[in-house]
Order: structure tokens, then C-alpha cells, then sequence
């Protein structure tokens, strides 16, 4: 029977079982976007298939993973046809793509530019649509020993406490630091309070004699670096 089903060839199968064969017959790499998403979320709705529903949905988001991936369940849950077991599949799945590329990257990493900051915390920004604070520690050398998360606010700001930023460097006893945080806006400017925090880390990091590397801003496509800027 498995013989047979694979001589009538794809094109007589129904569209929705399409991208499951297409898969199995071609590899993976074959496959559009539309077409791996139609294989998360199984079936369509009464008026189109898994397929088309998945094209809408792109097409929602303007054919863009990465817009795609900033959706909630709750985002998705709103095209017919997608209940919350199929949007859960969706985001679990575009979760999965992005922690896998955070994996490839595990060797000790040198800090010697702005641009090894943004190429190390880029996927730990992405796809966010709200601010969050995070730290890089370093030793003498510059190289990366940690990465952590001080805090997380709503769209327009975090609150990023000095005493705590401090306080986690010293205690994984950290040489230097960059600090990092994000802009959903788009906007790269940074604020009257960015500046301030950066003016204040870097004066009392000196006395303390751990040194802020940088503070780099983040949005999607790019990156603010004080350093760069000549304001470190």
C-alpha cells in the first residue's frame, strides 16, 4: 500500500497531507515556511487547509519568522482554525529553532568589540516585546564567564539596580562587565535615565575596581554601543 500511495505521486493527495509527504519524500529543506507550519498545526479550518491557513497567518506577520515569533498564544489563537494546543505548538516550535542556534555557541568567548557583545546576547533579545536588563561578566582576560538576567520591565522600561548588578559581579567573581538591555521601539537613543545609569555604573564600578566594559542598546537590526560612541 506504501508503494502505491508513493507511485500516485503528491499531487493527488490532499494539500494539507501535501507538506507531511513532501517531508518524508524530499527532505526537510524543501519545504516552505507555509509548509512546516501546516505540519505543526495538523489541519486547517472549514473554509481552508492547513496550508493556507498557515500562508494567512505569515501573511499576517509580514512573511517575517522573526515577527512571527514575537506572537503570543493569545496573538494566534485569534485566526480561525488555530486553538491553543496549535498556537502552543507554534511558539513552542519557533522557541526550539531559536535555543538551538543559542547551543551552537558554547566555547569561551573573548570580548574585544561592541560587535562580540551583539553577536553573543542577539538571540537573548530577539524577538522580545518587552525591555529586559542583562549583564555579561567578565574576567581580566575579557573573556565571558556569565550571562545574567537583572530585570524585566513592560514596553517603554526595566529598572536596573545598581546594587544588584554590583552584587552578582562580585559574587562570580567577575573582573569586568558590559551591560546590556533592549529597546522594543526600535529606537536606538538612548534615554536620559540609560545615560544616567551608564554615568553612575561606570563611576561607582571604578570604585569598587570592576570595570564597565560597555552598555550596549538592542533592537532588532541593530545596536547602540557607548563605547563606540565615545561615551565610555
Amino acid at each position: 500500500m506504501a508503494d502505491y500511495e508513493q507511485k500516485i505521486g503528491i499531487k493527488l493527495w490532499a494539500e494539507e497531507d501535501r507538506p507531511r509527504e513532501k517531508l518524508l519524500l524530499n527532505g526537510r529543506r524543501h519545504l516552505t515556511d507555509a509548509e512546516l507550519i501546516a505540519i505543526l498545526i495538523g489541519s486547517g479550518n472549514r473554509n481552508e487547509t492547513a496550508v493556507d491557513l498557515s500562508k494567512r497567518i505569515l501573511s499576517f506577520y509580514d512573511n517575517n519568522l522573526t515577527k512571527l515569533g514575537r506572537a503570543s498564544i493569545t496573538d494566534l489563537s485569534k485566526f480561525k482554525g488555530i486553538g491553543e494546543a496549535k498556537a502552543v505548538s507554534i511558539v513552542a516550535a519557533l522557541e526550539l529553532g531559536l535555543r538551538r542556534k543559542e547551543s551552537i555557541e558554547d566555547e569561551v568567548i573573548q570580548v574585544t568589540a561592541s560587535s562580540d557583545v551583539y553577536k553573543y546576547l542577539y538571540r537573548t533579545f530577539a524577538n522580545l516585546n518587552h525591555e529586559e536588563f542583562w549583564i555579561l561578566l567578565l574576567n581580566r582576560s575579557n573573556k565571558i564567564i556569565g550571562k545574567y538576567l537583572i530585570s524585566k520591565g513592560g514596553q517603554a522600561a526595566t529598572f536596573a539596580d545598581p546594587k544588584i548588578i554590583f552584587k552578582v559581579a562580585i559574587e562570580n567573581n567577575a573582573a569586568n562587565l558590559v551591560l546590556a538591555h533592549n529597546h522594543p521601539s526600535g529606537n536606538l537613543k538612548p534615554s536620559d535615565s540609560d545615560n544616567k545609569l551608564t554615568r553612575d555604573m561606570v563611576a561607582s564600578g571604578t570604585m569598587l575596581g570592576l570595570l564597565v566594559v560597555d552598555h550596549l542598546i538592542f533592537t532588532d537590526n541593530a545596536y547602540y554601543s557607548y563605547k563606540d560612541e565615545g561615551l565610555m
